[in-house]
C-alpha cells in the first residue's frame, strides 16, 4: 500500500528488522526524545556517542529510560562524529545521525578522505519528503540543503534517489517534477534546459522506473487549476510525486515556506552515502527527527 502520511513511514518500519542508528554528539533533548521514541516503537536500537553526563541529565529530566541506549563517552564534538562514523564503518551501525554538532563539522566526517562515508566520486544530496495540509499527497524533494548549484550529472543523480525514495513509499511509478521558472525552454535559462534534457532521458529510458516532466513551474507541478488554465497536456502535471529543483535557493526556500507558513511536517536524509545520514537542524523539533529516523530506517539496506 502506498504511503500517504509521514506517520504510516513508523507503521511500514514497525514491520521490519531493526536498524542500528548511530547518533553523533545527541547531547539535546529533542534528539534523545526522538531517538526514544523510536527505540519505544521497535524501529531502531540506538547507540548514542556524546557527553554522557549530560546524555544522562536530559534522560533524567525529561524521564527517558537511559536502558533504551547504549552511550559512548565523548565530549568532543569532533571526536564524537568521528566515532560515531567509525562505527558505522566497522559495520556496527546502519544510521548515522546528527545531534547537537554543526552542519559542518558533521558534514567533515562525513566526508573524510580517509575515514569518512562517501564512496570515491560519490555525490552526497539531501532528499526530504514534504506533507503538507494543502496538498494532496506527500512529496519528494530535492535538493534543499547540500548542493548549492547541481550541474546536470548531479540533477540526474538526485533525480534517480527521488525515483529511489518514492518507490520506498511504495510509489509505483513516481512522478517527477522538474522545477523552473517557467515550462518554456529557454537557452539563457540553464534550469530549462537541464530539465528539457532529464525529460527525454526519462522518455527514452535513459532513467528508468518513473515519469519525468520538465521544466515546469512550481504551479503547473503542483496545481491541477492551473494546469488546466495554461493547457498543458501532462501525465505529471499537477500530481507531482517528486520535485526537483533547479538549485538550493529554489528549494531551500520551498522547505521553509512549508514548514513555517503551511506547518507541514517533513522527513528527511543525506543520501550518496555508505548509509543514511540524517542531517536535521539543531532547531528541528522531535517529531521532523522521528520521522527522518524512520525515512532512514525505510532506505537503509536491510
Amino acid at each position: 500500500m502506498q504511503i500517504t502520511k509521514l506517520v504510516h513511514l513508523i507503521e511500514e518500519v514497525k514491520n521490519k528488522p531493526n536498524k542500528r542508528l548511530v547518533a553523533a554528539y545527541p547531547n539535546d533533548s529533542h534528539s534523545i526524545e526522538a531517538i526514544n521514541e523510536a527505540v519505544k516503537l521497535g524501529l531502531i536500537d540506538a547507540t548514542l556517542v556524546g557527553d554522557e553526563k549530560k546524555i544522562i541529565d536530559v534522560c533524567e529530566k525529561y524521564k527517558f529510560d537511559i536502558s533504551n541506549f547504549k552511550i559512548i563517552h565523548e565530549p568532543v564534538d569532533t571526536k564524537a562524529a568521528a566515532k560515531a562514523v567509525a562505527l558505522i564503518n566497522d559495520g556496527k551501525g546502519d544510521i548515522l545521525m546528527k545531534g547537537l554538532i554543526s552542519t559542518d563539522k558533521y558534514m567533515r566526517a562525513l566526508l573524510n578522505k580517509q575515514n569518512g562515508l562517501v564512496p570515491p566520486k560519490g555525490i552526497l544530496t539531501h532528499i526530504t519528503i514534504v506533507e503538507n495540509p494543502n496538498y494532496h499527497k506527500l512529496l519528494v524533494v530535492g535538493d534543499v540543503a547540500i548542493i548549492p548549484q547541481p550541474d546536470l550529472k548531479q540533477k540526474i543523480v538526485i533525480t534517480n534517489y527521488l525515483i529511489k525514495t518514492a518507490k520506498a513509499l511504495n510509489i509505483k511509478t513516481p512522478k517527477v517534477a522538474l522545477v523552473a521558472a517557467t515550462e518554456h525552454v529557454s537557452f539563457s535559462m540553464q534550469s530549462t534546459t537541464d530539465a528539457a534534457l532529464i525529460s527525454k532521458m526519462g522518455e527514452r529510458g535513459q532513467i528508468k522506473g518513473a515519469l519525468i516532466e520538465g521544466p515546469l513551474g512550481l504551479d503547473l507541478a503542483i496545481d491541477m487549476e492551473s494546469v488546466e488554465i495554461k493547457g498543458l497536456k501532462s501525465e505529471v502535471a499537477g500530481d507531482a510525486d517528486c520535485i526537483l529543483f533547479p538549485n538550493i535557493e529554489a528549494g531551500n526556500v520551498f522547505y521553509k515556506s512549508n514548514t513555517k507558513l503551511s506547518k507541514a511536517e517533513v522527513g528527511a536524509i543525506v543520501v550518496g552515502a555508505k548509509v543514511p545520514c540524517i542531517l536535521s537542524s539543531r532547531g528541528d523539533s522531535a517529531k521532523t527527527k522521528l520521522y527522518s529516523i524512520a525515512l532512514a530506517s525505510l532506505v537503509a539496506k536491510n
